[in-house]
């Protein structure tokens, strides 16, 4: 492996899978005697990830502006 002119290593994807490293996983790099390892950020300043996509989910939530009665008329085609 090779590191790119910008800093930039691919980890390679059995490597991810087996560290658990998702797509969009925040990373730390704990300098020790023997190299470097990277290692996943537990506790984010916003939450957990799960939370942070809950909270997305809730603010994209309020610029609904049809009523419960007519989003159930859609749903079961009434017109």
């Amino acid at each position: 492996m090779r590191i790119t002119s910008k800093g930039q290593v691919t980890i390679p994807q059995r490597v991810r899978e087996a560290a658990g490293l998702l797509p969009h996983t925040d990373v730390d790099f704990v300098v020790e005697p023997e190299g470097v390892r990277i290692v996943p950020v537990r506790g984010l300043p916003g939450g957990s990830r799960g939370a942070m996509a809950l909270e997305r989910l809730r603010r994209n939530g309020s610029r609904i502006t049809m009523t419960t009665d007519e989003i159930m008329a859609l749903t079961r085609g009434d017109r």
